[in-house]
């Protein structure tokens, strides 16, 4: 059943209400992570992957998710994870656990397909089938949303008209970069309202380095791992002085932090993309989680949504 607004449900643990937010005025980070099985990723899409692998790496998911759970526990950082409906069904019990761990459980998808391979009866259904399957793991509401691969473009700007009629609060798929796969080089650094053809909603987009009038993408998958982390730092304090309200979205996958796990027979600019700096990935990922303090996607989205005429919008289709 869809939903017209987005749902009253408690999402949060008792313990980590929206009160404990910091001032208004505070730059905050917000730490995301994307669950998918590694065969899902973009670079591997056209390649036949055996049976056999795939339950492989569906295997690999929840060690190192846990291995991730168990890192933010001992910093007690709590994060939000934007899971695939797929893994959530094959595995309720990973999903829960991130729950009661006191993070946001939110959607990628059901399956990771990108939303340029839909229209917006699929994409619809494709959005109820995730969040339902979510919602039953947690039994709480799912209110925030990533595309796979950053695939809400100015062809699919629809998608946001979509999110909004499902009660979505948020989303977090438009990448304010110039990239072969995505991107939207003149969308807003901050958040800001994305605008479809009908309706509005709150837009994390993730962090970029300004360089030379240039913006760089380095909020996080392989620019975390090529890149110094000097760099990220860096874009962090442009964060805190340029960017109103001064928020970043940083993302990740469980599966950069797997450096065990068999290689996918990609073509040599794919293979860089996907493998480079993933042996130093958890090492990279424990350093950042001990310099700053992050927060959660919904706990953001809650405080912003209440200074909605303030923000600024965009228009993707325009």
């Amino acid at each position: 059943m869809e939903r017209s607004a987005a749902p009253d449900l408690d999402v949060d643990p008792p313990a980590h209400r929206e009160a404990q937010l910091p001032p208004e005025t505070a730059t905050q980070f917000i730490l995301s992570f994307d669950v998918e099985e590694h065969y899902r990723v973009e670079a591997a899409s056209g390649l036949t992957i055996a049976p056999a692998l795939k339950e492989h790496y569906a295997n690999r998911v929840a060690p190192v998710t846990r291995w991730l759970l168990d890192r933010l526990e001992e910093r007690g950082i709590r994060a939000t994870f934007f899971i695939v409906g797929m893994v959530a069904r094959d595995d309720p019990t990973l999903v829960r656990a991130i729950h009661r761990a006191g993070h946001e459980v939110a959607s990628h998808g059901w399956d990771h397909r990108r939303v340029l391979e839909m229209d917006r009866r699929s994409f619809r259904e494709d959005l109820r089938r995730s969040t339902d399957t979510l919602e039953q793991a947690v039994g709480a509401a799912v209110v925030g949303y990533r595309a796979p691969t950053f695939s809400i473009v100015p062809r699919t700007a629809w998608a946001l008209d979509v999110l909004a009629e499902s009660g979505m609060l948020y989303d977090s798929s438009i990448y304010p970069v110039r990239h072969d796969r995505y991107g939207m080089p003149r969308a807003p650094r901050a958040p800001f309202l994305a605008r479809g053809e009908e309706h509005a909603i709150l837009e994390f987009p993730p962090a970029i380095l300004r360089l030379g009038g240039i913006n760089a993408p380095i909020g996080g998958g392989g620019y975390f791992r090529l890149l110094p982390l000097f760099l990220l730092e860096h874009a962090l304090r442009q964060v805190r002085r340029d960017c109103r309200p001064p928020v970043a979205m940083l993302y990740f996958h469980p599966w950069e932090f797997d450096p065990e796990q068999p290689r996918l027979p990609l073509r040599r600019l794919s293979r860089f993309r996907t493998y480079v700096g993933i042996g130093r990935s958890r090492g990279r990922i424990t350093a950042l989680l001990a310099r700053h303090e992050f927060t959660r996607a919904i706990d953001v989205a809650r405080r912003l949504d209440r200074q909605r005429p303030l923000l600024p919008s965009f228009a993707p289709a325009t």
